[in-house]
């Protein structure tokens, strides 16, 4: 691997968390003040966004609990926890309040993000959660 490729995933794996939650934060903000955002960003960024930001607060929890900066959650429960999500956001919520849609495309969405955290956070060595 290249020094110049290494160091453009190491900046990704140390800003991209603060960046999302900004850019989540600000698109939240939009919308609550009822700005018009172009469809893309209004419907499906904070889709996105959605996964990576709630499976690193995972996990930087359970490194302070562990007292292991290593420490990854594994791919699997990384997989259960997107799950979870997609049908309470997409199958469930939908039900009990017009607020919430169905589409599919925000639940690959989320796995897509999902899949971005993995490999992100994956680009170092690090310990697994489950031995």
């Amino acid at each position: 691997m290249s020094y110049t490729f290494y160091n453009i995933r190491s900046y990704t794996k140390k800003y991209y968390f603060p960046v999302f939650l900004t850019v989540g934060t600000l698109i939240y903000m939009l919308q609550y003040f009822e700005t018009k955002l172009p469809g893309v960003i209004n419907n499906y960024t904070n889709d996105f966004l959605c996964m990576p930001i709630v499976l690193y607060c995972c996990q930087f929890v359970l490194r302070y609990i562990r007292s292991d900066q290593k420490l990854s959650i594994p791919l699997f429960t990384s997989l259960c926890v997107t799950l979870i999500f997609s049908v309470y956001f997409e199958w469930y919520l939908p039900k009990i309040n017009e607020r919430y849609t169905r589409d599919l495309l925000d639940i690959l969405l989320y796995y897509s993000g999902t899949l971005f955290f993995y490999k992100v956070e994956h680009i170092t060595n690090t310990k697994s959660i489950i031995k």
